[in-house]
């Protein structure tokens, strides 16, 4: 995959070279903007690397910066970019602006000749942010998801700052707002691949949800019936043997559900 790719005629994404078994093939940044605009919004600067960054910097005359959630492959490169562009830097949480004070849920950007909708979907993080993106133009609605809804795979939950009810509760306002919607609308994810259906691909994650809480369910009667099962066992049993650098993330997830079922 090029670092570079065209999503659509107001949409650009930078891979940076990030690669790993959190990152997949890199973390996307995007770049928006209606050509007309003479300016673009930037939705997560991603990793601090020198060459991501300053392609970023020089994609176009950057008005703003937005940023889905607080990890730092999405939010290292914040500052940087703010100092090379002078573009205010917009999060949730204030410990990532630069220049411009924290969003609200709800709130609408005009930039860049675009309307940018503020959707909160906390559970992956609870600061978790996702941006409906409507241009001036006939063009269709798009959706940046951030790691609320990724590209291929699984969403890990960062327990405990992340927990499966706000995500579930997450997934069910994405699905709300695309039925609203007159057709549907793509998924720009945090990594992997673009998605076709926002609706689809929100179904989906709640099905699998729903999977593995059945598979934690049976894998707690099976492992711990007198309530002993710790988090580590009960990974072994839903997952089996994981490689090593997938073990982390799959604990987080247990942890996650866990709480949620109210077990440990």
């Amino acid at each position: 995959m090029p670092a570079w790719e065209s999503v659509t005629g107001f949409a650009r994404r930078r891979r940076a070279e990030n690669p790993g078994p959190m990152t997949l093939d890199g973390t996307n940044s995007y770049v928006l903007g209606e050509p007309a605009a003479g300016s673009v919004v930037i939705v997560d600067p991603g990793p601090l690397l020198a060459e991501h960054v300053g392609e970023l910097a020089a994609s176009g005359s950057v008005e703003l910066v937005l940023i889905t959630h607080r990890h730092g492959d999405h939010t290292a490169a914040g500052a940087r970019l703010h100092e090379l562009t002078g573009a205010p830097v917009r999060a949730a949480l204030p410990a990532f602006c630069y220049g411009a004070g924290a969003l609200a849920d709800g709130e609408v950007i005009h930039a860049a000749g675009l309307a940018i909708q503020v959707l909160a979907t906390p559970g992956h993080t609870s600061d978790s942010l996702c941006f409906a993106v409507e241009p001036a133009g006939a063009s269709p609605k798009l959706m940046l998801t951030g790691d609320t809804i990724l590209g291929t795979g699984s969403t890990v939950l960062d327990h405990p700052d992340g927990t499966l009810k706000d995500y579930l509760d997450s997934l069910a306002r994405l699905r709300a707002w695309a039925a609203a919607q007159a057709a549907p609308v793509p998924v720009l994810p945090g990594h992997g691949p673009v998605l076709p259906d926002l609706d689809q691909a929100a179904m989906a994650y709640q099905e699998h949800r729903g999977e593995r809480i059945a598979q934690l369910r049976a894998a707690v009667e099976r492992v711990g019936t007198a309530g002993e099962a710790t988090a580590e066992q009960l990974v072994q049993a839903v997952y089996g043997q994981l490689p090593p650098q997938l073990q982390a993330a799959a604990l987080l997830s247990v942890q996650a559900q866990l709480q949620y079922l109210r077990v440990l």
